[in-house]
């Protein structure tokens, strides 16, 4: 195991010992049953005082973390408890960032900058969704809002390519865009990819309900229309049992008021517009998976 000291840092040398050898544990780089190096080895390679190192060592004992074998020396302890409180789980994030970190075989002054620039950095406030297509972008903007208390503004993929875009902002996107995306964005800036759910499997679980009757299919984006109509037909409802209307266009609700039920989006759906009488069938967008990832930052 790579180790750092600082003998400058306002940390005791002792004290950086037990927090790398608890994070070498956490991250998996220290296992149960493995053996410390031995106090004279390390005092010796980093020219520190051995009763330094053995003060580390006893700590760690005393935490549980590592037990003393007469002979044989300092061993990492069997603790099979996994980490369960908050602050476990994050001491577990953190082990792992910094076993990616020696793996890179970084120098720990460079590290120590690229962290505190991070950390210098003005938290998020706000969603950002990168969409291309304006009326896709009109839909996940509304279910968005609809999920989450967090802010969201909507950019094309031009006005995501200019730096103060991002600035603050949690940028989201479909899978089908990540890849035309990601290049444009700054280095280091995360980008979550929004799973969307599937329109069959959802068209599935309402078939059995919408036996006879006029079947509407109301959307400001042409390909929801076509999809759900392809889908609908394919499952065996007639093409003249079908109202499909785009609501983009003038005089759209005409006619959806004779049907059983309208399928839509939730932006048609919080628009107001549709009639009182058929049964509103909203299909979402965002899987939820998508829905548990948005829920995290209200």
């Amino acid at each position: 195991m790579r180790f750092w000291f600082s003998p400058t840092s306002e940390v005791p040398i002792y004290r950086q010992l037990v927090t790398q050898v608890v994070l070498a544990i956490l991250a998996g780089d220290l296992r149960p049953g493995d053996r410390l190096p031995s106090t004279r080895e390390l005092a010796r390679r980093f020219s520190i005082h051995p009763n330094t190192i053995s003060a580390g060592y006893r700590q760690l004992a005393r935490d549980g973390w590592t037990e003393f074998r007469h002979g044989s020396g300092v061993f990492i302890k069997n603790n099979a408890t996994p980490p369960s409180t908050p602050e476990q789980i994050l001491d577990q994030h953190i082990a792992g960032f910094f076993r990616a970190v020696r793996e890179l075989n970084m120098p720990a002054a460079d590290v120590r900058r690229r962290v505190a620039q991070w950390l210098a950095s003005p938290p998020p406030d706000h969603f950002l969704l990168i969409e291309p297509d304006p009326e896709v972008r009109e839909i996940l903007l509304t279910e968005i809002r609809q999920l989450s208390t967090f802010p969201v503004v909507g950019v094309s993929l031009e006005d995501c390519a200019k730096p103060e875009a991002t600035l603050t902002a949690v940028p989201l996107c479909r899978p089908s865009q990540a890849n035309a995306i990601r290049p444009l964005l700054p280095a280091g800036v995360e980008l979550i990819t929004l799973q969307i759910r599937s329109a069959r499997a959802w068209l599935d679980s309402w078939l059995s309900s919408l036996h006879g009757g006029l079947i509407g299919v109301a959307s400001r984006w042409p390909d929801f229309i076509e999809i759900a109509r392809t889908v609908l037909e394919a499952a065996g409802v007639e093409n003249d049992r079908l109202v499909l209307r785009n609501v983009t266009r003038p005089r759209w609700v005409r006619g959806l008021d004779q049907t059983a039920a309208i399928i839509c989006d939730a932006c048609t759906a919080a628009s107001g517009k549709l009639p009182s009488g058929p049964r509103i069938c909203i299909f979402p967008f965002l899987a939820d998976a998508a829905r548990d990832e948005l829920a995290r930052f209200s």
